[in-house]
């Protein structure tokens, strides 16, 4: 079945070349020409990803992400004239799952969405059921890709649960950013390091919200581990 694509820009020839690229990659493409249009248009359960230009006059693509994700964690890429590593950091704290400057080559931009989509959709084999991780008081589900605070769900990005998931795994070892990067970020390209700073604020932040301060530790000079796991009482 053929991946739905939700693409926004105001731009006729960025959506003419993006067009051209996903439907020769067998995609099916629905077009929006600015931020209100494309809340009209996206529907979690119709749409598998959003291509977000942010540079829209009216509503740019940033609110556009911010409340697309109140609703839904359907990923999300970033489309920006804007190369500044602040523009790239805001775009994936508030939720964007990866960031394309422009100009891009179709190519690679083709090649990040089939990478973000394998991440969000890849099936587990019943053979290899994976035993959920524990750790305090959290709960983390690879097969049903959940996530549990002191039995309260935290909804993750793909990205985020992919973060989550490589700390539990092992959960006393310190990892640099470049071996979290190996395992989030495993068939994409070109990636910043400081790129897991951002997504672990944003873990940090929603389990702060399910309760706990402590799940994840920086080691100041080397990464990142997991941290105690403890509610707040």
């Amino acid at each position: 079945m053929a991946h739905s694509i939700l693409v926004v820009d105001d731009d006729p020839h960025i959506l003419d070349v993006v067009r051209f690229a996903f439907e020769k990659a067998g995609m099916t493409i629905s077009i929006a020409r600015d931020g209100a249009d494309a809340l009209r248009q996206f529907d979690a359960k119709a749409h598998d990803l959003v291509v977000l230009d942010i540079g829209m006059p009216e509503m740019d693509g940033l609110e556009v992400c911010r409340r697309i994700r109140k609703s839904a964690e359907t990923p999300i890429l970033f489309l920006s004239a804007r190369d500044e590593e602040i523009d790239r950091i805001l775009g994936l704290e508030i939720g964007g799952d990866d960031y394309v400057t422009k100009p891009f080559s179709p190519r690679e931009l083709v090649a990040r969405v089939h990478a973000i989509l394998r991440r969000a959709r890849t099936p587990v084999p019943v053979a290899a059921a994976a035993k959920p991780l524990r750790c305090g008081c959290l709960v983390l589900e690879p097969d049903a890709r959940a996530v549990r605070f002191d039995d309260k769900p935290v909804s993750l990005t793909a990205i985020e649960f992919e973060i989550l998931r490589t700390l539990l795994a092992r959960p006393s070892f310190v990892f640099t950013r470049e071996q979290i990067l190996d395992a989030a970020y495993s068939d994409n390209i070109h990636v910043a390091d400081r790129t897991i700073d951002s997504h672990v604020r944003n873990i940090r932040a929603k389990m702060t919200s399910a309760g706990s301060e402590t799940v994840i530790e920086t080691v100041h000079g080397i990464g990142f581990r997991l941290g105690r796991c403890e509610a707040l009482r």
